[in-house]
């Protein structure tokens, strides 16, 4: 049903010339739901817009049953008409009631009478569970029921297509719920749905696949047991994951340890790891002075899944000893017991450029 080939996207009306889109590649079959999700301005946004022409493409092609909507002699309003568009923000006529807000496409563009858009209005507002708001305002409706007309007003022009640009983002809370229930029952019914999302439990729920946007491209696709269950791209999984990160790098003997003890602290206080901070000095310490001393250069990384809350931190070092390195002679055996004793596993790993030494922190 569309097919896109080596889609790029570049700014130029900044100081800088900036690439939002890097050759992407993809196929939306008639029926599917894709949800595009990814980190904040990695593009889902401007793709879904390329994808109707409300952005220009910097260059690629984009063919919809047939036709490359790229091509300038393409009638892209007649292109439009099968393809609507909820955005996060409403877009109501604030001066016209519900009911006028989703009969007036099919009046005004596909020339409907009033009497059937308003009886097909009304069933729409039936369907998304508005039908006693027909003769509101938009301005007595809340934040989800707004969505919901906006879905409907969508849904009068009898798409064949629906793209959603974060349907749910400008929602309290409490009414993401009912929107995400209408996408849902479109999905049963079949409706082809582009969604950039970030609610990832609908995202597993409803999609046919997911793409994954990283940086501009289209960073690794599959199904939503592939994507969720078992990424095979690092990116995805830390996305996946919710993975939180610091790292830093010692050079050598001379590192600042206050400095790298402040930045633990701001880490864990800012994601709510409580003293955590304590049991990671005195691990990272302990390893540095009593463990591995004589490696230097040596990068730490420390790992905190939001999704499981799991914690792990990882010692690479450069090496070309093939000898295990915790086993050394060198190893002080009472940092080696206490270091332990905050671990569920302590592993160690061939790297092509040395090893890795991996903590995964117990749970308490």
């Amino acid at each position: 049903m569309i097919t896109i080939s080596h889609l790029s996207k570049i700014y130029t009306d900044k100081a800088e010339p900036f690439c939002v889109l890097r050759d992407v590649n993809c196929e939306i079959k008639k029926g599917e739901v894709i949800s595009i999700i990814g980190p904040s301005g990695t593009g889902k946004s401007t793709f879904l817009r390329c994808i109707n022409r409300l952005e220009e493409p910097t260059s690629g092609s984009i063919i919809i049953d047939g036709v490359n909507i790229l091509d300038k002699n393409t009638d892209i309003n007649k292109v439009r008409q099968k393809m609507g568009m909820v955005f996060q923000s409403f877009n109501l006529f604030e001066h016209l009631s519900i009911i006028d807000n989703v009969t007036i496409g099919p009046r005004k563009l596909l020339g409907m009478s009033e009497e059937d858009a308003k009886k097909r209005g009304m069933e729409l507002l039936r369907m998304v569970g508005l039908a006693d708001k027909a003769n509101a305002m938009p301005k007595e409706l809340s934040g989800g029921q707004k969505q919901r007309v906006a879905i409907a007003r969508c849904l009068s022009m009898n798409p064949e297509i629906i793209l959603f640009d974060e349907p749910t983002s400008a929602l309290d809370p409490t009414m993401v719920s009912e929107v995400l229930s209408v996408i849902r029952q479109l999905a049963r019914q079949g409706m082809t749905m582009a969604i950039v999302t970030h609610e990832m439990k609908f995202a597993r729920d409803v999609s046919s696949r997911i793409f994954f946007m990283y940086d501009g491209i289209l960073y690794e696709e599959g199904t939503p047991d592939q994507i969720f269950g078992n990424p095979q791209k690092s990116v995805t999984k830390a996305f996946i994951n919710r993975i939180r990160s610091l790292d830093f790098n010692i050079k050598d003997e001379n590192y600042d340890l206050y400095q790298m003890n402040g930045q633990i602290e701001n880490f864990c206080l800012k994601y709510s790891l409580g003293k955590k901070y304590i049991t990671f000095q005195l691990i990272i310490e302990e390893m540095l002075v009593h463990i591995i001393p004589q490696y230097k250069p040596v990068h730490i990384v420390i790992n905190y899944s939001e999704k499981d809350f799991s914690i792990s931190i990882d010692f690479e070092i450069a090496t070309d000893s093939t000898q295990p390195l915790l086993s050394q002679e060198s190893v002080d055996d009472l940092s080696m017991m206490l270091v332990k004793g905050f671990c569920e596993t302590m592993t160690e790993e061939a790297t092509d450029n040395g090893k890795i030494i991996h903590l995964q922190l117990k749970d308490k």
